[in-house]
């Protein structure tokens, strides 16, 4: 098992890892569209937290040694379902087209900062 910090996450300090290695698996921790090393959210309202979340989710599987084609599933977190389509626009621009990952969402009632979305991907090395 091997355990990964960015840059960016660690001057946080927050207590979790950005993502952690299992064999060929690679689980990213929840992204939050934060910029990077700072708890402030990016301006922009759902377009703009989507944008800077999936800007972040990139970076860890940078670091990682991966890109978003090695993303195999996507658990969505959204405050309020009806931008859905709004973060839809966004998401999909990160993937190449036919190979989006599988993907599972639901709403929920409070998310840390006060963020809009949460995205957590599994990711798997070739």
């Amino acid at each position: 098992m091997q355990h990964f910090q960015t840059p960016d996450t660690k001057v946080l300090g927050l207590p979790f890892s950005a993502a952690v290695r299992v064999g060929d698996m690679l689980y990213l921790s929840g992204a939050l569209g934060n910029r990077p090393g700072t708890l402030t959210l990016a301006d922009g309202g759902m377009a703009g937290q989507a944008r800077q979340t999936m800007e972040n989710i990139g970076a860890t599987l940078r670091h990682c040694g991966l890109g978003f084609d090695d993303v195999v599933k996507c658990t969505v977190m959204m405050a309020d379902m009806s931008e859905w389509s709004e973060f839809n626009a966004v998401y999909v621009t990160y993937f190449t087209p036919g190979r989006l990952p599988a993907r599972s969402a639901f709403g929920c009632n409070g998310l840390a900062l006060g963020a809009r979305l949460e995205l957590e991907c599994l990711a798997r090395y070739p």
